[in-house]
């Protein structure tokens, strides 16, 4: 078992760290004050994604990508998990279920989406609807040579820097016809209703819109009849094992802030680090990395060797579930190692406490993430997590 990073790894890691460091953390504080990345800096940002040869992390090369191996994206994102306000996400990455597309979506959507001359985002989540799937209201019924889609949708990120939306809708308003449809802005019919303000700050929106009517040309749906919960799986294990590295890498960085102040920190005439009490949180702190980082790769390897499908949904439920709250319990901690000045929203520390609160809720909840592994401890057995698959 080699557990060493190879060379290419290595220098990809220092590249996705140079990167976060040079193009992305001086945008931090000025994301933070405006709510999100200012519109009048995004077209610069997109063009040093492609300068600097992150273009297409997740994809093949076959489709215009660079063909990385799991364990190869990891450790870029990893690194971009470090900065704050959501800025990783200007480092996009094309969604997985566009390759189910016809040659004329792959072309349409999917090969500029790579290059960063397309965005698209998913529209998914409801009012009513939310770990549960069947609830969505939103249907698409079939007319003439085209499909009318009707509904409203929530907490679509990353909708003020999309050109299209992945909308998942019921056929027929029928629960067992979920379908995807590639819907283009602007459209009529379609209203944003509004983009709220949440606890973080985030590089882009997370929008509410409605769909009255709005027509969709018959050749715009992604997929078959049917097969959207299957398309959208494929995207939660990628969205999954990057929220666990962006979960990783921000506790990682709160907790070197937090060692480097308990060096510097002194108090009755000697570093704080010398307090048991605040040892003991960097302890914990650096064990709690430990394990995630090793989770995580091992996951990231599993699905490079081309492991079950159906066992990487369930490690990768795990191991979000895992980093996720990991995550929530060291920026904690580092938080109260800081003290007052942790507080600050000028320190790093205090905007990743923000940040990662909704790594516990979107793209599954912990609560989800745990009916998951209870359902495969039921199905296959403990030995899905105790042993080796």
């Amino acid at each position: 078992m080699d557990l060493e990073l190879s060379a290419r790894e290595k220098e990809l890691a220092a590249k996705g760290r140079a990167f976060c460091d040079e193009v992305l953390v001086p945008l931090e504080i000025i994301a933070d004050e405006h709510g999100e990345l200012p519109m009048e800096r995004r077209a610069a940002v997109r063009q040093a994604v492609r300068d600097w040869g992150l273009a297409g992390i997740n994809h093949k090369k076959e489709h215009g990508g660079l063909g990385l191996t799991m364990v190869e994206q990891t450790v870029i994102e990893e690194q971009l998990g470090r900065v704050t306000n959501g800025l990783w996400s200007c480092v996009w990455r094309a969604p997985v279920s566009l390759t189910s597309g016809t040659k004329a979506q792959i072309d349409a959507y999917l090969r500029p989406s790579i290059q960063g001359e397309r965005r698209g985002c998913f529209a998914i989540t409801e009012a009513e609807a939310g770990s549960d799937p069947r609830r969505v209201k939103t249907k698409a019924v079939k007319k003439g040579d085209q499909w009318l889609l009707n509904g409203e949708k929530w907490f679509v990120t990353s909708y003020n820097a999309s050109d299209f939306i992945i909308v998942h809708a019921h056929v027929d308003d029928d629960p067992d016809k979920p379908t995807l449809f590639l819907v283009d802005k602007p459209v009529t019919n379609m209203v944003h209703l509004r983009s709220p303000k949440f606890m973080h700050n985030f590089a882009f929106d997370h929008a509410e819109l409605r769909f009255d009517d709005v027509a969709v040309p018959e050749d715009r749906m992604l997929g078959e009849i049917g097969q959207g919960l299957e398309l959208t799986k494929d995207w939660f294990v990628e969205a999954r094992l990057q929220i666990a590295s962006h979960t990783l890498g921000a506790a990682i960085r709160a907790a070197e802030i937090a060692n480097d102040y308990a060096t510097t920190r002194h108090q009755f005439e000697r570093p704080i680090r010398d307090f048991q009490g605040v040892e003991f949180m960097l302890a914990d702190m650096a064990v709690e990395i430990f394990a995630a980082k090793s989770m995580l790769y091992r996951v990231a390897a599993e699905i490079d060797r081309g492991l079950d499908r159906k066992i990487v949904h369930a490690h990768a439920s795990a191991l979000k579930l895992f980093c996720s709250e990991m995550a929530g319990r060291v920026i904690d901690k580092a938080l109260q190692v800081l003290g007052g000045r942790g507080y600050m929203r000028e320190n790093p520390v205090e905007r990743l406490y923000r940040d990662i609160r909704v790594d516990r809720i979107w793209e599954g909840t912990s609560e989800i993430q745990r009916v998951v592994v209870g359902g495969q401890i039921r199905k296959r057995g403990l030995d899905i997590y105790s042993g080796w698959q």
